[in-house]
């Protein structure tokens, strides 16, 4: 019954629309509604290694999901995976997603005094301002910019090594869920994510592999895993919805993980960006662009559509009572119903897109070849944008 409801979500979202798209156009601002990009059926260099990629994982995963190396093999298999998907779209798509006016790259060039730009990075997000940051930028804490900026200082500048590095690193993912829910058996599910199409190459497919680290580190090292999500709440301001999986994750040494959050606050706060005032400032730009024109009441529910894309019949499927499932999906509620969420959520909600997934440790092959035909029929079908 999951699977009908959700597929016939999928066709309301995809009908309403195309009818939107045609009556009203630039009322949605995402083309292939509910996903955004563009209706464009293509193939390209990275077909027949996805393709093959999936049958591998389909024929062998479970079985290598007991293996000794099980993690590592994983890990290599998710990131040839995410590499084939966006070479499907070609090397020049992937190299400059990163790259363009409304992306982090276009202001590292700018970034020459660290400490100057903390103190003043606030006061520069609302737009129509002479030095207003780039969308990308301003819709973003500063952790964001910083991690371009250090990829650039030592020697990584470019979309090249900014687009891999968001695939190695959001990859990571798939070592640390598995482990963090105590099941392998997840392992070739989590591999064959569908929402790999858009990890390859976005900064949200990034966050989604610091943030499961983070919350993988809680279950055994809650300082350090508090570190490290007080970190995620500087990468993305909706990050602060992790806060489900990390009281899953922690229970009851929740003091250690709260400390080291609170540590890193603090060293922005004392570095001169105060996470609240970049909060509010942040929701004034967002009510200055498309925010303020896409309709919430598409939105709210076509969010939805286009998560049943990201997590495949798999990841519906096991949808049930398991805790992290609930966990994910209590943040997921929370960002949809904020209003804050129009769209763009295939790749804004990936951190918490992936542990859905939790719960398909006891489905079969079928479910794996379902996982791989969504994403790479999504990924022929329409141009994503990321």
């Amino acid at each position: 019954m999951r699977l009908v409801i959700a597929g016939l979500l999928v066709a309301a979202a995809v009908i309403t629309g195309v009818f939107l798209n045609i009556n009203e156009p630039g009322l949605l601002f995402a083309a292939a509604a509910p996903l955004f990009g563009n209706w464009q059926p293509h193939l390209g260099l990275g077909t027949p290694a996805a393709v093959l990629i999936a049958f591998l994982v389909v024929a062998k995963g479970p079985e290598l999901a007991s293996h000794r190396f099980a993690l590592p093999i994983a890990y290599v298999t998710a990131t040839a995976w995410t590499f084939s998907l966006a070479m499907i779209d070609g090397w020049d798509r992937f190299v400059t997603r990163l790259t363009t006016e409304d992306e982090y790259l276009h202001e590292v060039p700018g970034v020459t005094d660290i400490p100057a730009m903390l103190r003043g990075f606030a006061a520069r997000i609302p737009d129509f301002q002479p030095d207003s940051w780039t969308t990308h930028v301003s819709g973003h804490p500063p952790g964001a910019l910083l991690t371009f900026v250090a990829l650039d200082r030592v020697g990584l500048g470019g979309g090249a090594a900014a687009s891999i590095f968001c695939v190695l690193v959001g990859s990571l993912a798939v070592v640390a869920i598995p482990k963090a829910v105590g099941d392998n058996a997840v392992l070739p599910f989590v591999v064959l994510f569908p929402g790999a199409v858009w990890v390859g190459a976005s900064a949200d497919g990034m966050f989604m592999g610091v943030a499961a680290v983070g919350v993988y580190l809680l279950t055994r090292k809650p300082l350090l895993g508090g570190i490290v999500l007080g970190w995620c709440l500087f990468l993305s301001y909706g990050l602060v919805l992790l806060a489900p999986l990390a009281i899953v994750a922690v229970g009851r040494r929740i003091g250690w993980a709260v400390a080291g959050a609170l540590a890193v606050v603090v060293a922005f706060a004392v570095s001169g960006f105060w996470w609240l005032d970049g909060y509010e400032l942040v929701k004034l730009r967002y009510y200055q662009g498309i925010g303020d024109t896409r309709p919430y009441w598409y939105w709210a529910w076509a969010n939805l559509a286009a998560l049943a894309l990201v997590i495949g019949p798999a990841g519906i499927k096991g949808l049930r009572g398991d805790k992290w499932v609930l966990a994910a999906g209590i943040a997921i509620l929370a960002a949809d119903l904020s209003g804050l969420s129009k769209a763009e959520t295939e790749r804004i909600w990936l951190p918490f897109a992936i542990w859905l997934l939790a719960g398909t440790a006891r489905l079969d092959r079928r479910w794996l070849t379902a996982q791989a035909v969504t994403a790479l029929a999504v990924n022929h079908l329409v141009l994503t944008n990321w």
